[in-house]
């Protein structure tokens, strides 16, 4: 878990992204605390935030914990799981989850927070290969500190990954209850979008809450945005929202070039093919890490694909 612009602590979307893919894509922060990758699935490969997730597609349970076993020196053991959680591998361990997020269930009593803390470690390890499992980790763990804004945070962010869009977006409303503050109002416009409300994306783009954002959070609003207004068929306005100072070709990295790569793929759909391409190549020469598919897209649009 990292601190994102807003100051608060997100959890990481897949592949440096969680954007998806035709429909803008919202980056779901660091997931830090997690060992693994949003944001709920990508839209698209295309957009370099990971694969269509709109069907749960990949992307990437036990009172847990350890209790002493009634005679000193014996090795603690794991409590029977209830029937409802996932199991819990045995070599999971509770302090693999980040500090920062472990210091945020020490209300928990520690048996419960060291099963919190692995259902929660679980969850990022799976998002991307297995994100249905993930969530029902992750679905435990809200179970058991559903009143912990982080948990919620967890629980939305996994089940933005597993595609369950209105799950997501209830988890997150609540973790910005209880935690205040903007929330990752990128995640929860993209759900809005997966939910078929474009509208309401829009809405949360012009919110107070938004003006406030600054730097990679207000970058990855801007661009789930952009997705919303093309799915209305509004391609110009579309391409004005993504026109910020961050549209610098020099820039490099996997911000860049997803950036660079929705502002491309708004200037084609609006008509403007030749200075789509000329950002494609940005967005190309930008990805380091090969998140996009600019390089095919420009091969699409030149015809050398043939």
């Amino acid at each position: 878990m990292s601190e994102s612009d807003d100051g608060r602590r997100s959890f990481p979307s897949r592949g440096g992204g969680a954007s998806n893919g035709d429909r803008g894509g919202a980056s779901s922060g660091d997931r830090g605390g997690w060992s693994g990758g949003p944001s709920r699935g990508s839209r698209d490969n295309r957009g370099g935030t990971g694969g269509d997730s709109r069907g749960g597609g990949p992307r990437r349970g036990g009172e847990g914990g350890f209790a002493p076993r009634g005679r000193e020196g014996d090795r603690p053991q794991r409590q029977q799981a209830r029937p409802d959680e996932p199991d819990l591998p045995d070599d999971v361990e509770a302090n693999e989850l980040d500090p920062t997020v472990r210091r945020d269930l020490l209300s928990l009593d520690k048996t419960n927070a060291d099963t919190v803390a692995q259902h929660l470690v679980m969850a990022g390890k799976l998002v991307d290969e297995d994100p249905r499992l993930a969530l029902a980790h992750a679905r435990a763990a809200r179970q058991r500190a559903g009143r912990i804004a982080v948990v919620r945070e967890a629980a939305g962010i996994t089940a933005y990954h597993a595609g369950e869009w209105a799950e997501a977006l209830s988890e997150l409303r609540a973790a910005r209850r209880m935690a205040g503050g903007p929330g990752l109002l990128a995640v929860m416009a993209d759900c809005e979008r997966g939910l078929g409300r474009s509208e309401r994306a829009i809405e949360l783009g012009r919110s107070d809450e938004a003006a406030a954002l600054s730097g990679d959070a207000a970058a990855e609003l801007r661009m789930v945005v952009a997705g919303a207004r093309m799915d209305l068929g509004q391609f110009d306005q579309a391409v004005v929202t993504l026109q910020t100072p961050d549209l610098e070709a020099s820039r490099t990295g996997s911000g860049a070039a997803r950036l660079f790569y929705a502002y491309a793929d708004a200037l084609v759909a609006a008509g403007r093919v030749e200075d789509g391409l000329q950002w494609f190549l940005n967005s190309a020469a930008a990805d380091l890490e090969g998140e996009t598919d600019a390089e095919e897209r420009v091969a699409e649009l030149t015809g050398d694909s043939q």
